[in-house]
């Protein structure tokens, strides 16, 4: 296997969620700010398409955060245990998750989203459009437990909004 690499920031989450929560991630919107080392033009055609596929850092937590271990997701014991690497957590090597949000707009160095479930500050490492002719091929399935641990994931059944 390869030993440790560096890996730099390509981008900034700016605005959005302040705060580390588990589900109502959607309706905030955001900007994705390009790193100035990059040029403006580097994101010319990014606005014709609908949504990104970004890989983010949980740069909040450390690395003794890190948890390789069989647990029930959020602790909870009617759900199934499972390993480190089934949960969508920074529990995982490296604390990185990927995120697919929808793009409003670009304007320079700024890329408009909304549904981004990454917080204010959150760097991103990776930053490429959703070409859904290369996204899943099958029938796409999981666990029933998957649904019932984020069915709010998306929306507050509250009927709060994100101001």
């Amino acid at each position: 296997m390869p030993g440790p690499y560096e890996i730099t920031a390509v981008a900034t989450v700016i605005g959005g969620h302040t705060e580390v929560v588990d589900d109502y991630q959607g309706g905030t919107e955001a900007v994705i700010w390009l790193n100035p080392k990059y040029a403006a033009e580097t994101l010319q055609g990014l606005a014709e398409f609908s949504h990104l596929i970004i890989t983010w850092h949980f740069h909040r937590r450390t690395p003794e955060d890190v948890a390789l271990h069989v647990c029930s997701p959020r602790g909870n014991p009617a759900w199934p245990r499972t390993g480190t690497f089934v949960h969508r957590n920074h529990r995982r090597p490296n604390r990185l998750a990927p995120s697919f949000p929808r793009i409003l707009g670009v304007d320079g160095h700024d890329i408009f989203v909304t549904d981004l479930d990454a917080v204010d500050g959150t760097p991103i490492l990776g930053l490429a459009p959703y070409f859904p002719a290369m996204g899943p091929r099958g029938e796409v399935h999981a666990p029933v437990w998957v649904d019932e641990i984020v069915p709010d994931y998306w929306s507050d059944p509250r009927g709060a909004t994100d101001g």
